[in-house]
């Protein structure tokens, strides 16, 4: 029992860090760009959204729920590949036929899996 109550503090406390360091970009002006409603679709716009639900790039598919699956939703919303209202974090059809989009429009493989390469991509796009 003790090591879910420190598991699930480390997992706050990991989760705020990272809220409070958006919070610090955005203040700063650094985690603005592309993403208004004029945007074509994919296409890029004036303000992005704070994405801070995951950071990193682990392997990202198909029926998984949770924080990774959130950010990658986000970022394909901010790029306006998936509506805002379809950022649940549950990779369904509708996620993964953003990320296959977008992989497409990329010049990547197009298999609908969120891995390296893509997360490298929809942070960097």
């Amino acid at each position: 029992m003790e090591f879910v109550k420190t598991n699930a503090l480390s997992r706050t406390v990991k989760r705020t860090a990272v809220l409070t360091a958006t919070a610090g970009l955005l203040t700063a002006g650094l985690l603005t760009g592309p993403a208004s409603a004029d945007a074509p679709a994919g296409g890029q716009a004036d303000t992005l959204a704070a994405c801070a639900y995951y950071n990193g790039n682990a392997l990202t598919v198909y029926g998984q729920r949770g924080d990774r699956v959130s950010q990658a939703q986000c970022l394909l919303a901010n790029r306006r590949y998936l509506p805002w209202g379809d950022v649940t974090g549950y990779f369904g059809p509708k996620t993964r036929a953003a990320v296959k989009k977008f992989q497409s429009r990329h010049h990547l493989t197009a298999d609908g899996k969120v891995g390296k390469k893509t997360w490298y991509a929809l942070y960097h796009a």
